[in-house]
Formats: structure tokens, C-alpha cells, sequence
């Protein structure tokens, strides 16, 4: 099963940052956020990745370009031409990076990643947000209640929409947030069915909106509950408490070896 992440937004509330590189390559641990999220779905044996690019899509694709660089030492040898790899680690990745443009909404950029996909499940995420969930356990829910579409429900004290979910665990709807509210968002980490394609139309559709909100009409739209850790990075306060978390030791997302 691929794994697809959106990664080619402008970032724009984090743009003493994103202004030189795309959100999902900001550092953590000297590591862009993309590395982390795919180090974790790597631990769990996915390791076929198509990222969805856009702003500044040549800095991701660089970067993978030169991953030697990035990850081992090297002996430059500058009078005969040569470089020398000393350690020839690398992870068991095949990357996919599709240009999916630049002003693309988060719907259209998953539509035109439609042809890497072909006939055949897939998960998606978003580029920018991490998590503990489990994604072998997400997998097996999705695949029990055979619906078109999964997404990670979590509970956070945020600016996020609100989902209405049901004691089936499907979604029944969305709404804004209100300050009373203890209620479950959108976290990302979704297992979808190629079906889910039919619901998006164009560049300018956000996934966010008619997509899910169809499929919830529709009732084929599940929320896998996760009680665990989770954190979205939108902000340089954001970027800064992950740092931390990642300079302790501690980092709750950190679940490979």
C-alpha cells in the first residue's frame, strides 16, 4: 500500500520558516518533518512514498536527491574527481515526488497523484502534522468495516472543525469549533479506497470540505480513534515544542528504533 503526503503548501503562518523551503522540510532534530512522518510509517513496513509537492517543490526533491549527503560521511576527493561514501546506510524508501502545483488545493493535488495509485487502497497524510498512532491497527480497522474512507480522530484543545461521530465510529458530519467543546478532529493518517477519487474534482477542490463531506453523507467515511499523541506544526511555537520534545529524548512520535 502507498503512502501519500501533502506537502506542497505555502505555509504561510509559519513564513519565517516556509519562506525558504517548503513547511514539511522544516527541521526537527536537524531532520526535515517529512523524514519523521515517514520514518514512522517505514516502522510499520511502508516504505512507498508519493510525496504530493508544489511550493518549492525542487527543495524536497533535492534533498532526497542527495541523501548520502544529507545522512553519511564523505570523503571529498577534490585532486581526482572522487567522492568516497564512508557508511552506506540507507533507508528502504522508494520516493515519488509529483509537482502538483503551486496554488493546487488539497483535493486537486490528491487527484493528480490518481495514476501513481492506479486501482488500489491507499493511506494519506498531511506533511506537517506528527503522531504515535498505531498504523497497523488503523489498517486492520479500515479493512474490517470496508468503507471508502478512514480518517484518525483525535482530541485536542485547538482551532480545528469539529467531526460528529456516531457509536459505529462513522462519521456523521462536520462543524466549527466551539469553546465548550471536548470534541474529536481530523488528525490526518487516513486509509482510503480508490473510490475516494471519484469524489474530487479539480485543482481548486479542498479535500477538507465536499470530498469528506460527501463521503459522510454517503456514509463512507470512518474515524479510527486515537487516544494517543498527535501535534500539527503551524507555527514557530509549534516548531520549537517539537524540537524540545526531540532534544529530550522523549519524543512521542519517535517509535522506531
Amino acid at each position: 500500500m502507498k503512502v501519500v503526503i501533502l506537502a506542497g503548501g505555502l505555509g504561510t503562518r509559519i513564513s519565517e520558516e516556509s519562506h525558504l523551503r517548503p513547511k514539511p522540510m522544516i527541521e526537527i532534530g536537524e531532520k526535515p518533518l517529512l523524514w519523521h512522518i515517514m520514518k514512522q510509517y517505514s516502522f510499520y513496513g511502508y516504505n512507498d512514498f508519493i510525496i504530493c509537492a508544489g511550493y518549492k517543490q525542487h527543495v524536497i526533491k533535492e534533498w532526497f536527491a542527495d541523501y548520502y549527503l544529507h545522512n553519511t560521511d564523505i570523503t571529498f576527493d577534490l585532486k581526482n574527481n572522487r567522492m568516497e561514501v564512508h557508511s552506506n546506510y540507507s533507508e528502504s524508501w522508494r520516493v515519488t515526488v509529483v509537482d502538483t502545483g503551486l496554488k493546487t488545493k488539497t483535493g486537486g493535488r490528491i487527484k493528480r497523484i490518481q495514476k501513481f495509485i492506479g486501482n488500489e487502497p491507499f493511506m494519506l497524510t498531511y506533511g506537517d502534522g506528527v503522531s504515535d498512532v498505531n498504523i497497523a491497527d488503523l489498517v486492520k480497522f479500515h479493512k474490517e468495516h470496508g468503507k471508502y474512507c478512514t480518517m484518525t480522530a483525535t482530541n485536542v484543545g485547538q482551532r480545528f472543525g469539529i467531526l460528529e461521530i456516531d457509536e459505529k465510529k462513522q462519521v456523521e458530519g462536520f462543524r466549527e469549533k466551539s469553546n465548550a467543546d471536548g470534541s474529536m478532529v481530523n488528525a490526518g493518517f487516513m486509509v482510503c479506497e480508490p473510490n475516494v477519487f471519484d469524489y474530487i474534482e479539480g485543482d481548486q477542490i479542498v479535500f477538507e470540505k465536499e470530498p469528506l463531506e460527501n463521503l459522510s453523507k454517503d456514509g463512507q467515511l470512518m474515524a479510527y480513534k486515537h487516544k494517543g499523541y498527535w501535534q500539527c506544526m503551524d507555527n514557530t511555537r509549534e516548531k520549537e515544542k517539537l524540537e524540545e520534545l526531540w532534544e529530550s529524548g522523549k519524543a512521542p512520535w519517535k517509535v522506531w528504533g
